[in-house]
């Protein structure tokens, strides 16, 4: 071997002998016989060097992938030796293997089992026996080895192909039958000879155990000596956690209701017996975590059994399993309040699906409502905050609290369902009591309070958010509390958690105040002052940026009274902050769009004349355009390219919020009706002149057109007039990128405005298209992949805008550009109909190709168009479908040959008989094509109803390629 490569092996070792490393392990993998090099020296014993073991596992991890077929018998021979004595010397080693060295060995033999166990070494396992008997090394292998053949067979987690997944039921079923219960004996052998003296070998074997049983005869391990064992080693320290997880496997397995049943309560009786109920005395929550999830596997066992015992009509064993089922609630709460959120956590599952009993039983006795009253305050104290949660800094902890907070509220959506007089009344009880003394409480009981209240409005389910209509007691119940929330003051809480609570549940049950005008004011002044807008945490102003546009959005006709009010007191968070003044603005600029957009709302909604609303919008957008002129000048004489771009985003920004404010209007409150068209004319002029700025262009282009696609909808043809130098800027140095997002504008005006912008449109779709090519023929790298893509895109949007073109009824546009550029028009959209392997692309083509064929196609047609139509549109439609790269299982490609399917027949609607005789006559018989199968294709295609020759198509293509 290349001892100088093998030294790039080390992890320490520099860049370039680690590149040589590499290069040399994929030229072994290529070698004929490298991988009998590898054999030897681990046969042999040759390095001592740990990379280099590793590397020559791996070298024949390929080989037994990728090309065992290959070798012949002899060296098929030679590498089941070759591992064999490899384990042989692991039991005469001085000193054992590193882990991940036994780990790839062991990777290695079950790739070895599964390509030779069912026929050239049907004794594998007992081979492997024979060498380790119960030499701790060699027992070590062995389980690993069993681990590696259980990862192959049955991991769910690896994606088997339809025949992997058949080899592998094979094979487990042959093991089943030839060797799974010498196996089990041997781990029985091996859990008494190490149980007390080797724990790692014990759990080890216990991990393997646990593995099995989900796919071997579970009476093999489920019987009294197995067992006994498995609940001897609940009580040792070292192996109980291993041996819960085992219990747990067992527990899983799918077998017979009423056995299940009884399995469980034996199980349940030891362990009760052995002291493992009793929680309170045992402090190792890494155990209890695991024992939780046993105690969960019980309990959701039983209740699987009692749903299969409901189903078959036996009444008697399903009230025996319903109360084995109750008689564990005790133990389920106790784990379920647990201080530690993971043991808490583990048993959620049997909570919930033993709440989703009770909720098919007809009555509740009165232990069934104590039950469901203690999971209720079980649920309310889990979901308190503890005082280590860091809300300034959330981590992984915080996030996993999260996620379990998100587990309980399931939890008490189904109490709900059980008993929703009940949740009301306990959330009521709670909310007030903590309400009343919220100045002396602390914040994390507080702000669960509040939380308690919000989660009342989906756990109670309504239409439409009606919770203060409809049931008289529910109603009032949440009245009452809303009305407490207000009034009570806390939204004065010095606590980012309960101020974010507070203005979540105030939104949330925005319908509140239909009913209770009177409480707008105060709330509107909590969203304006320090404790919303201005409070101190950024992540309180943020969320409440949003929080106040959702709730003035809400509330609409109710807001009149306070609109000027509202929009004097936000009129600082609006301010454009450019870069050079240093001021940390309150809030960010995502956070400024959603006050602009409530300030619109304020001002359309309102009920003022159109004169006092333009009035109000001029006042609102006349600063930006100020503050955009004044910038603009600025960048344009900014010499430093930090300075450039900060001013570039500024001016973006200023563009953003003018375009935020105008997603207030709609069909009802156009900007015309509101007397606002001139104050979003008067932005365009402002903002236009930043097109034609050389420096930051990809920023101020996008800024300007994401506008401009605003003012198309809001404006409509007002806007026209500013179309042709907006685009003409836009099309000057522009790369892929910026074309592909121009196009979507003019495709919005052109089926917008249609005949109206066709002048327009004639005049700049050849500059349009030069700007595109010119663009796609740029050389390109090999391996650029974002290249490649950026170009698929534009491609793909030209072709969107053809379609566009065509399919607003102005081919006029492209047939007025002059018969050479027409052609070649033409031929860019066979192209991509055919040449390029992209069907999104294909499919456009296609529809250009059809509507084209609709428009021209007839006798009255441009001239030659016939002849194109036989000449290119014909063979398109059957040399794309016979591509190789034309994937008939692709979703994307069966609705393009849906779209060739419909040219065919509108060139047989425009063309008639003449289309038929050319098939049958000149096309079909140059493809070769048989006689009786054209006469089928031309029957297919003359069928009147076109979904017949769409499915026939498919199925032609199907036959012709190999």
């Amino acid at each position: 071997m290349d001892e100088q490569a093998l030294l790039g092996l080390n992890p320490n070792a520099d860049a370039d002998f680690r590149q040589r490393a590499l290069a040399y392990f994929e030229q072994l993998k290529i070698s004929q016989d490298a991988w009998q090099v590898c054999a030897e020296a681990l046969a042999q014993s040759i390095y001592s060097d740990d990379h280099i073991k590793f590397f020559c596992f791996q070298v024949l991890e390929h080989q037994v992938k990728f090309k065992y077929s290959e070798l012949t018998e002899v060296q098929q021979q030679l590498i089941r030796e070759t591992l064999i004595t490899w384990l042989q010397a692991q039991m005469l080693n001085p000193q054992p293997e590193k882990t991940f060295i036994r780990n790839k060995a062991a990777q290695v033999f079950a790739l070895l089992f599964v390509t030779e166990y069912l026929t050239k070494w049907p004794k594998f396992f007992f081979d492997i026996l024979s060498v380790v008997d119960l030499n701790p090394r060699g027992v070590d292998m062995y389980l690993r080895i069993l681990m590696a053949v259980d990862a192959e067979l049955v991991d769910r987690d690896v994606v088997h192909t339809s025949e992997e997944a058949r080899r592998n039921t094979l094979l487990k079923d042959t093991m089943r039958e030839q060797c799974i219960p010498s196996l089990v004996e041997s781990w029985y052998q091996i859990l008494q000879n190490y149980q007390y003296n080797n724990s790692e070998l014990t759990c080890q074997c216990l991990e393997v155990v646990g593995a099995y049983v989900s796919w071997i005869d579970l009476s093999l391990i489920a019987n009294e000596r197995f067992i006994n064992m498995l609940l001897g080693h609940m009580s040792v320290e070292v192996l109980r956690e291993e041996a819960c997880d085992c219990l747990f496997e067992i527990v899983n397995k799918g077998m017979d209701p009423i056995d299940k049943t009884k399995l469980v309560e034996s199980l349940c009786q030891v362990l009760q017996s052995a002291g493992l109920f009793s929680i309170d005395q045992e402090d190792d929550v890494d155990f209890l975590a695991r024992f939780s999830k046993l105690v969960n596997g019980m309990g959701q066992a039983l209740i699987t059994s009692w749903t299969k015992l409901i189903k078959n009509g036996d009444m008697k064993s399903a009230q025996d399993t319903l109360q084995a089922i109750e008689a564990k609630v005790a133990l389920m709460l106790q784990l379920l309040i647990h201080e530690d959120d993971d043991i808490s956590s583990n048993i959620i599952g049997f909570c919930y699906d033993y709440l989703h009993i009770l909720k098919q039983l007809s009555a509740l006795s009165d232990q069934q409502k104590a039950n469901v009253e203690a999971i209720m305050l079980a649920v309310m104290k889990k979901l308190t905050y503890d005082e280590e949660y860091n809300f300034e800094n959330e981590g992984e902890d915080e996030a996993m609290f999260v996620e379990y907070r998100k587990q309980l509220k399931l939890l008490l959506d189904r109490l709900a369902q059980v008993s929703p007089e009940l949740l009301l009344a306990s959330v009521r009880r709670v909310f007030n009591t903590t309400l009343q003394n919220w100045q002396t409480t602390r914040f994390m009981e507080v702000e669960v309070a509040i939380r308690l209240l919000y989660m009342l409005a989906e756990a109670l389910p309504v239409s439409h958010g009606a919770h203060f209509s409809g049931d008289v007691t529910k109603a009032t119940a949440l009245q009452d509390m809303m009305r407490t929330l207000v009034t009570s003051g806390v939204s004065a809480y010095q606590h980012t958690s309960v101020t974010l609570e507070f203005f979540e549940t105030v939104v949330r049950y925005e319908k509140f105040f239909a009913v209770e005008p009177q409480h707008i004011p105060a709330v509107l002044m909590a969203f304006l002052d320090h404790r919303g807008l201005r409070h101190t945490s950024p992540k309180v102003r943020s969320r409440t940026a949003y929080l106040f546009s959702r709730f003035v959005k809400s509330l609409n006709k109710q807001m009149n009274p306070f609109i000027e009010d509202v929009l004097n007191r936000i009129q600082d968070l609006m301010e454009l902050s450019p870069p050079e003044n240093g001021y940390q603005a309150l809030l960010s600029s995502d956070d400024q769009l959603f006050i602009y957009e409530t300030a619109g709302v304020l001002i359309v909604n309102s009920e003022y004349s159109a004169e006092r609303k333009q009035v109000l919008m001029r006042n609102l957008l006349t600063p930006l355009m100020e503050k955009f002129k004044v910038l603009l000048e600025k960048l344009m004489m900014a010499q430093d390219e930090d300075r450039q771009m900060a001013l570039a985003d500024c001016l973006n920004h200023a563009v953003g919020f003018a375009s935020r404010t105008s997603k207030a209007f709609s069909n009802k409150q156009t900007v015309k009706q509101c007397g606002c068209s001139e104050v979003y004319l008067d932005c365009l002029q402002t903002f236009l002149p930043a097109l034609s700025c050389p420096l930051q262009k990809e920023v101020l282009r996008s800024g300007v057109r994401t506008f401009l696609h605003r003012m198309i909808i809001c404006l409509e043809e007002e806007v026209l007039p500013f179309i042709p130098s907006a685009s003409e800027h836009m099309l000057k140095d522009c790369e892929a990128k910026d074309l592909q997002e121009f196009i979507p504008l003019i495709n919005q005006i052109t089926a917008k405005f249609k005949t109206q912008v066709s002048p327009f449109l004639q005049q700049m779709f050849m500059p349009l298209l030069h700007a595109i090519f010119e663009v796609l023929l740029l050389p390109a790298e090999e391996n650029d992949q974002s290249a490649a893509l950026e170009k698929q895109m534009l491609r793909r949007s030209y072709f969107a805008f053809l379609q566009t073109v065509t399919g607003s009824g102005m081919s006029e546009v492209i047939a007025n550009q002059g018969a050479e550029n027409v052609e070649r028009v033409l031929f860019t959209v066979i192209q991509g109909a055919v040449d390029y392997p992209d069907p999104i692309a294909q499919k456009t083509c296609f529809i250009i190709l059809s509507k084209l064929v609709e428009l021209w196609g007839g006798k009255d047609g441009p001239v030659g168009f016939a002849d194109f139509v036989y000449k290119h549109i014909v063979p398109a439609c059957f040399l794309a479908p016979l591509k190789q790269t034309f994937d008939l299982a692709d979703a994307q490609t069966v609705l393009a040959l849906s779209e060739c399917a419909v040219t065919l027949k509108t060139i047989h609607l425009k063309r008639g008989p003449e289309c038929i005789q050319y098939l049958q006559q000149e096309y079909l018989p140059s493809l070769q094509v048989a006689p009786e199968i054209i006469q089928e294709f031309c029957q297919a295609l003359q069928q009147p109803d076109a979904k017949v020759f769409k499915n026939y198509l498919k199925v032609f293509f199907q036959r012709a390629k190999p």
